[in-house]
């Protein structure tokens, strides 16, 4: 097992303090979650609080888990502080994502750390291109995967899951990783190229009026 770090004990800590307040108080958890029409009358705070609120435990837990696994290879490469602006920048492009396609949906919601650890997952999958997700899928693979369900899931809407903060945050890491690290452009072009192909073509689909 890894050991975890003092920076990702914290996050988890404020995770589930903040979570359990919201499973136990209503109007916490209504005045602090994303919403389209209070964040449009100024209630910008929410973007940021949004990510630390979770819908149920078990909600919180596979989020936990996740960055679990995956925080110690960004933070090996990057360190803490690196680590953190890497969580963070991916929770607000989550946030800003989720705003820009839905903005006109005055009552749309969400919650959760989902945009935060898909940003630290695409970090590490750029750091660590060769790891293998569930012991066999390359990471690489599995970015390009998802970001291709995402997409699905936008146009779709089948589903539940925020996937526009999954998919703004997954473009915060990929960005954050790469001003962090230029030097990944040449050393790993491929990669970084592939990462890219899904995230174009997010933006021309939605320029074309096709996810909505």
């Amino acid at each position: 097992m890894m050991n975890l770090s003092a920076i990702t004990i914290a996050i988890i800590i404020a995770n589930v303090l903040v979570s359990m307040k919201g499973f136990n108080d209503f109007s916490f958890f209504e005045k602090y979650k994303f919403q389209i029409g209070p964040i449009k009358r100024g209630e910008q705070i929410r973007m940021l609080t949004s990510g630390f609120l979770h819908v149920d435990s078990r909600h919180l837990l596979f989020n936990m888990l996740t960055l679990y696994f995956f925080a110690d290879i960004v933070i090996y490469d990057f360190g803490q502080g690196r680590f953190l602006i890497v969580y963070m920048v991916s929770l607000l492009f989550g946030s800003l994502l989720a705003l820009g396609f839905h903005k006109d949906e005055y009552h749309y919601s969400a919650v959760g750390a989902s945009g935060a650890v898909m940003g630290i997952i695409y970090a590490a999958i750029l750091l660590f291109p060769e790891m293998r997700i569930y012991g066999f899928i390359p990471g690489w693979v599995f970015g390009i995967g998802y970001l291709v369900y995402t997409i699905v899931g936008i146009k779709g809407r089948f589903d539940n899951i925020g996937h526009t903060a999954h998919f703004g945050g997954a473009i915060g890491g990929y960005v954050t990783t790469l001003i962090f690290k230029p030097s990944l452009i040449t050393s790993e072009p491929l990669v970084v190229g592939l990462l890219a192909v899904p995230i174009i073509v997010l933006f021309i689909l939605e320029k074309a009026g096709k996810l909505r």
